[in-house]
């Protein structure tokens, strides 16, 4: 073999090397991605030209997030905010839709409080995306319901969802959980709590929220 031919194979190895390199490195950074994002990662590809576009969309959203100064709530804080989603589901048996209203607003000051920039939904969802992904669609799917309820399109027991799925995120930016776990009933119910798939084994017929 000429010196020719050996330095000739040295580099397609090395090019082959490199590559490969490449590819690894892309696909370490797609599983991190994956696993950070979750079912916002699948969303966000599903709604991008390529999924080059979509990862490129997600890290921007971890550069934009890194810029956040995210507070943690005080003692006081969580209490106040755990107090005022009791009385939000409390509510919910006289005032349904009012009290959706009333949820949107209460996580969107819990939402600020918390550092996060306010405004457009879209935006700020992308900036939530980032560390509480497992339960943005439950934002996403609130939201959806309280825009029908605005047009007066929502029943009674898509609005009992809506504060269900506006709880899942209230209650991870609250940091420690304190919120009760059980639902609002529906008003007039003709099915008993505990034949509901979603019925916990504490709902009670003639609780409004089950505390």
């Amino acid at each position: 073999m000429s010196p020719t031919q050996v330095i000739v194979i040295v580099l397609v190895v090395l090019v082959v090397v490199a590559a490969l390199a490449v590819v690894l490195r892309r696909a370490a950074r797609r599983r991190a991605l994956q696993s950070r994002f979750g079912p916002e990662y699948d969303r966000v590809v599903a709604e991008q030209d390529s999924r080059s576009a979509a990862e490129q969309e997600l890290r921007g959203r971890e550069r934009r997030h890194a810029e956040l100064t995210l507070t943690p709530l005080t003692p006081e804080s969580q209490a106040r905010y755990a107090a005022a989603w009791e009385e939000l589901q409390i509510r919910f048996v006289d005032s349904p839709a009012e009290t959706v209203s009333d949820a949107d607003e209460l996580v969107g000051r819990l939402i600020a409080e918390r550092g996060y920039p306010t405004g457009e939904f879209d935006d700020q969802a992308a900036h939530l995306s980032v560390e509480h992904a497992q339960t943005l669609s439950h934002y996403r799917d609130a939201h959806e319901i309280r825009l029908r309820n605005e047009r007066g399109e929502a029943e009674t027991e898509e609005l009992r969802q809506a504060v269900v799925h506006y709880r899942a995120l209230f209650a991870e930016l609250l940091g420690e959980d304190p919120v009760s776990s059980h639902t609002p009933e529906q008003h007039h119910s003709d099915t008993p709590p505990g034949d509901r798939p979603d019925a916990t084994p504490t709902d009670r017929p003639h609780d409004a929220t089950s505390r």
